[in-house]
């Protein structure tokens, strides 16, 4: 446990992080108009001070606060400030004191070095840190003979040490000097990784080697999950950050500084140096990709298909829209606004914008009645001239968090023939087609998706491989006609955010589909970003043989419920573990494979390390009443989910021109030799209803057992 040691005004030890108590207490709302200017190694500075203050006061009318944006305040001044005495009643494994400003406690005669000594005497010090060498070096001789280790600390390298006037990029390179007086080192951790000023890591230096040569340990600083300026190569999964330090092949730190402690200790302990083998994933859920690794690379591009079954991807998934040729296309929306550089592009934007009514844009926050350019609009050799980018859903408000944009534009749209024969050939991966919108386009524009897509899974080498293949959809009409004409496994997506789905609905999910997608929030409601429940709707699926996939989940600490302290290993952990869920819908399917491959999760041996799992609303027990979330609303209830067939599209004299064989245009004409199906005679008008199509169906099968 660490402790950033400051002085009373009577000199007594308190713990803070910073030296000024208005960046980390409620003291300036409290007592306002009390600050003090100070000069702090050799900068004026202003705020309000330990040094003004007995403990006394401090301890009894002081309390906490968060000083972080990205962090909740429910917990703010409900907790005292803290001694360095307290820690004890915590039993930790380590105690660790640092030291940053003792030349500026010791000009106003307090003196760091007997408070630090004193307390040696009564508690046990396992290390004692500071970024002054001259602290270091007075106190060295009284822990010479004892197990407590000195640990200098290095600031940034411009930045000076005051009782040396040396900066640290220059003490870095005096480790035999430091050696002299101190156990160890410990650095910012751009000094071991550095990070460019695109954000992006640089090659590692020799620092950890040349400690270690020097015989000193070296510690990494400066980690924290909901860091803004964490490096794009961590895909914001903070665990992979640590490993990089932890689990290096060239070389390993010997500690970490961090504001999440928890997510360090399951890095080293169930991730690093780990063995295990993945080859058997029986009981463990589903990993499904959304829109292949969009969370790395644009999304429904080959590149973000690619790196998804590199990164343990059971399933890629397509969600299947349709041009103005009646090509079918992977891409997340309908609207290429979304995804694309159209709008940079004159010969399309704003000429070809349109507004279609009930279209279903397919992406969070976006409204659904804008004007777009939609792909049903547009031919796909015209699509195929857009490029791709990237599509950051937390580049808003104050987050700003992008995804790696070097490699915004890369990757080029598939069609879904080329879709299929990728898959295909890509040995054990799976498959998922998503169709949304069939009723609303076949409306707007009398293209029918649903039978160009049976179409062009006909014509390809799924035909004879249901098992290999999902079909999705938020339309029941849609899963209805694939049951009818398919052997398909089939897949309702229940696209609320916050619904009640009571056991008739079920029943009637179950007609027609073998599993249902749910949002998050649907299986662990959320207020005011803290969970507060448990619905337990993935355990009443299951008693009707119903398996449930989660929607969805993203690496960014923007997207998380706080009580995940913006780690996303810990919300797979608790969908996994509490909620038992059969899949896990991802952006980031290199984060999911990572979690269910960890050795905390291998056979048990009865050492290996318990991961720390949230239980929702179990929180609330340490916030003070005003600060626990509001209950929810009932939820509204999904009471049924029936819908009319969808209506029939008449057969055009339009553009039949596919880029392959499986790229069959969208109109009423039903496919011959329907997957999973026994083979049908076609109807003789293509243009008549649906109803009369399944008349001619039930006929033509019944000539031919004739």
């Amino acid at each position: 446990m660490f402790c950033d040691l400051q002085l009373s005004k009577d000199g007594v030890g308190i713990c803070r992080s910073d030296l000024r108590l208005d960046n980390s207490t409620n003291i300036q709302s409290l007592y306002p108009g009390q600050q003090k200017t100070y000069v702090v190694n050799g900068n004026n500075i202003s705020g309000y001070f330990s040094i003004d203050y007995t403990a006394d006061f401090l301890l009894n009318n002081i309390q906490a606060m968060q000083s972080f944006q990205s962090r909740s305040n429910a917990f703010d001044s409900l907790y005292p400030l803290f001694r360095p005495e307290n820690i004890t009643q915590y039993q930790p494994a380590a105690v660790w004191l640092n030291v940053q400003y003792s030349m500026f406690f010791e000009k106003h005669n307090l003196s760091m070095s007997s408070s630090v000594i004193s307390l040696s005497k009564s508690m046990t010090l396992d290390y004692i840190s500071s970024t002054e060498v001259g602290f270091l070096q007075a106190i060295a001789p009284q822990f010479r003979k004892s197990k407590t280790k000195l640990i200098l600390m290095l600031l940034g390298k411009e930045d000076v040490d005051p009782s040396t006037n040396a900066t640290y990029g220059s003490l870095v390179k005096k480790l035999t000097f430091v050696k002299t007086f101190a156990a160890g080192i410990m650095v910012p951790k751009d000094y071991i990784w550095p990070v460019g000023t695109n954000l992006y890591l640089q090659a590692p230096t020799s620092i950890v080697q040349d400690a270690h040569s020097a015989g000193l340990e070296i510690f990494a600083a400066n980690f924290a999950n909901d860091e803004y300026g964490m490096s794009y190569n961590y895909s914001y999964d903070p665990i992979r950050e640590y490993l990089q330090f932890v689990d290096n092949k060239n070389f390993t730190v010997d500690g970490i500084l961090t504001d999440f402690s928890v997510t360090a200790s399951e890095a080293i302990a169930c991730y690093a140096q780990n063995n295990v083998s993945t080859s058997s994933k029986a009981g463990k859920p589903l990993i499904i990709s959304h829109n292949g690794a969009s969370g790395d690379y644009p999304g429904c591009t080959d590149i973000a298909y690619q790196a998804a079954i590199r990164d343990g991807a059971d399933y890629i998934d397509c969600s299947v829209q349709i041009t103005k040729d009646g090509v079918l296309i992977c891409r997340e929306s309908p609207d290429l606004i979304i995804g694309t550089n159209i709008v940079s592009n004159s010969v399309f934007y704003p000429s070809r914008l349109t507004t279609v009514p009930d279209i279903n844009k397919m992406v969070l926050d976006t409204p659904n009645n804008q004007p777009g350019i939609f792909t049903f609009d547009l031919t796909w050799n015209e699509i195929q001239s857009l490029t791709p980018y990237i599509y950051s859903p937390f580049n808003i408000d104050s987050y700003y968090l992008l995804r790696n944009p070097a490699e915004a534009n890369v990757g080029k749209y598939m069609n879904l023939s080329a879709f299929l024969e990728f898959a295909q050939s890509q040995g054990n991966v799976r498959v998922i087609i998503n169709i949304e919108n069939a009723r609303a386009i076949a409306l707007a524009r009398n293209l029918s998706i649903v039978e160009a897509t049976i179409s062009a899974l006909n014509m390809s080498s799924y035909n004879n491989m249901t098992d290999r293949i999902m079909i999705q959809s938020d339309e029941s009409a849609v899963l209805m006609e694939f049951k009818q004409l398919t052997k398909f496994k089939l897949v309702y997506f229940a696209d609320e955010t916050a619904i009640s789905i009571p056991d008739s609905t079920i029943e009637e999910i179950k007609r027609f589909s073998h599993a249902v997608v749910l949002r998050r929030n649907v299986i662990f409601p959320a207020s005011q970003s803290f969970l507060v429940g448990d619905t337990h709707i993935v355990q009443r699926m299951h008693l009707y043989n119903m398996s449930v996939f989660v929607f969805l989940l993203r690496n960014e600490f923007a997207s998380l419920a706080f009580d995940y302290l913006s780690d996303p290993t810990m919300e797979i952990h608790s969908f996994v573990t509490n909620a038992k869920v059969d899949g896990l819908i991802t952006d980031f399917p290199a984060t999911a494979s990572a979690y269910l491959s960890n050795a905390c999760l291998g056979p048990r041996t009865g050492t290996e390390y318990p991961m720390f799992l949230v239980v929702p609303d179990s929180i609330e027990a340490a916030m003070a009443p005003a600060s626990i979330p509001p209950a929810l609303a009932p939820a509204p209830v999904l009471s049924t989910v029936s819908e009319p067939p969808l209506p029939p599209v008449t057969e055009t004299s339009g553009p039949t021109t596919a880029s392959s064989p499986a790229d069959v245009p969208a109109t009423a004409s039903s496919p011959t030799n329907v997957p999973g199906a026994a083979p049908h005679s076609q109807p003789s008008n293509a243009d008549q209803s649906r109803q009369s199509l399944s008349v001619s169906l039930l006929i033509g099968l019944f000539i031919l057992f004739l």
